[in-house]
Formats: C-alpha cells, sequence, structure tokens
C-alpha cells in the first residue's frame, strides 16, 4: 500500500526537480564543453608553439648550415688566394733572380772586356815606352860613336858593343 498521495507528492517533486536536475547536468556538459575547448584550444595554440619553435630551430639550423657553408667557401677562397698570391710571389723572385742573374753575367762580361782592353792598353804602353826608350838608346849610341870618332879622328877606333866585346865591321 502505497499511499497515492505521497506518491503524487513524489511524482511532482521528480516533476519539479527534473527540469532543474536537467539544467544542472546541460550546465555541466556546457560547463565540460567550455574546458574541452579551452584545453583544446590551448592544446592547438601549445602544437602552434612548438612548431614555430621547431620552424624557428629548422631556420636557425639552416643559417647555421649556411653560415658554415660560407665559412667553409670562404676558407677554401682565400687559401686558393693565399696560394695564387705566394705563387705569383715566387715566380716575381724566380725573374729577378734571373734578371739579376743576368746582370752579373752582363757585368763580368764587361769586366772581362775592359780588363782585356786595359792589359792590351797596358802592354801597348809598355811596348811604346820600349820602343822609346830602344830609339833613345840608339840615338845615344850613335851620339857615342860621333863622340868616339871625334875624339879620334885619325884612328879607327873599334866599336863596341853595348857589353863592351869588339865589334867586327863589315
Amino acid at each position: 500500500m502505497v499511499d497515492e498521495e505521497k506518491l503524487l507528492q513524489q511524482l511532482d517533486y521528480i516533476r519539479l526537480s527534473l527540469p532543474e536536475a536537467f539544467q544542472e547536468a546541460l550546465l555541466t556538459i556546457q560547463q565540460k564543453q567550455e574546458i574541452l575547448l579551452e584545453a583544446e584550444a590551448y592544446g592547438q595554440q601549445m602544437v602552434e608553439a612548438a612548431q614555430a619553435k621547431r620552424a624557428q630551430v629548422l631556420n636557425e639550423s639552416d643559417i647555421i648550415r649556411q653560415a658554415e657553408q660560407q665559412t667553409e667557401q670562404l676558407s677554401r677562397q682565400v687559401q686558393q688566394e693565399c696560394e695564387q698570391l705566394m705563387q705569383e710571389t715566387l715566380d716575381e723572385i724566380e725573374r729577378k733572380r734571373r734578371a739579376c742573374q743576368q746582370e752579373i753575367e752582363e757585368m763580368r762580361r764587361l769586366a772581362m772586356e775592359e780588363a782585356e782592353q786595359i792589359a792590351q792598353g797596358a802592354d801597348q804602353y809598355a811596348d811604346n815606352v820600349l820602343e822609346n826608350i830602344e830609339q833613345e838608346l840608339t840615338e845615344s849610341l850613335k851620339i857615342i860613336r860621333n863622340g868616339r870618332q871625334q875624339l879620334y879622328p885619325e884612328q879607327q877606333s873599334p866599336q863596341r858593343g853595348y857589353n863592351g866585346k869588339n865589334i867586327k865591321k863589315k
């Protein structure tokens, strides 16, 4: 035995309470959906931030890789330029060495020619001096002979050579 009135009261209470419970359930569901949307938005922001960070890191990696490539290229270029300059310097040194060697050889040749000319000139000078002395001695011998002949005009004096020995007349 159920009391009909009590049952009706409870049914009324349930009927009146249900919309409130439904509203609370709806409110809870809405809050849950808002929390889920916020969580989803936050998750999306985190994903986007992570992707942005990844892109930045990749970009920085690309920049670093490009910088390393440029550094290597610049290093190779500097090395090549240094080698080229060194080769040009060595070539210039070799050209100057050859030019100096040729100049030294030319100076040696000219010095030898000049020494030969000086030697020939000295020989010529000595020959001229000796020829002059010979002529002067010949003249002196003539003067001496004439002087002796004048000392002994009537006598023929024997002619003597420079060493004091008699010279036979022809």
